[in-house]
């Protein structure tokens, strides 16, 4: 069963870097959003699917100058990205974004790519932690509008037809069938790139598909 509140603790300089830069850009998002959890995913998802991009195609380049196998990380990289891609599309059917918002998605896309590619260059470690505390923040922010739609705050309306189709959900599924789903996958998400991170720094990248659990339990305690 799944686990949605692990939580990695930062340790050494990169790890706090990493940690410091998600806090910093969940405090934005709460500013920005606060309940809007709808309009929050739309903005949030479109950042998400770059890191899964960025990383396969520099996995992809690194696989070609070293004439070596990949280790399936590039496939795993792409799928997430394809996976964070799936999310936008669904919850654009589900807030409709102001043409504000889609301005704004924009710009931080935009900017997003080139910090997360420069970062990737430098340390990849960092930028798959990076990924793995935004991942813990997603899971968070999708428990929250949870619990705001088994409030009652906000209407359980019926699933949109592009998510009944990609999750395989009954024709009857609601949103909140719908947001238990992205959180599984991005709990999947948070587990893999913190493997990913373990694997690069014991060097021992070949074994982060085949143990994706060890990302999610080295040095990680309970969300407070």
């Amino acid at each position: 069963m799944t686990d949605y509140t692990l939580h990695h603790k930062a340790r050494g300089p990169r790890e706090r870097v990493a940690f410091g830069f998600v806090k910093v850009l969940r405090f934005f998002a709460d500013l920005f959003f606060q309940k809007r959890y709808g309009h929050r995913a739309v903005v949030l998802e479109t950042v998400a699917a770059v890191p899964g991009m960025v990383g396969g195609m520099l996995q992809h380049l690194k696989a070609l100058r070293r004439i070596r196998d990949d280790q399936g990380w590039i496939k795993e990289l792409l799928d997430e990205a394809e996976n964070e891609r799936m999310h936008l599309m669904t919850f654009v059917q589900i807030a409709q974004p102001t043409l504000f918002e889609r301005l704004l998605i924009m710009i931080v896309q935009a900017v997003f790519f080139v910090v997360y590619f420069l970062l990737y260059l430098i340390s990849p470690i960092t930028a798959h932690r990076v990924v793995g505390y935004f991942e813990e923040e997603a899971v968070t922010s999708y428990t929250h509008y949870l619990e705001e739609l088994d409030s009652g705050r906000l209407e359980n309306v019926p699933a949109p037809k592009i998510a009944i189709d990609y999750w395989s959900l009954s024709s009857a599924a609601r949103l909140r069938d719908v947001v238990l789903a992205v959180r599984e996958d991005e709990a999947g998400h948070r587990d893999r790139n913190h493997s990913f991170a373990n694997a690069i720094l014991a060097g021992k990248e070949a074994e982060a598909l085949s143990n994706p659990d060890d990302g999610a339990q080295h040095s990680i305690g309970s969300v407070s």
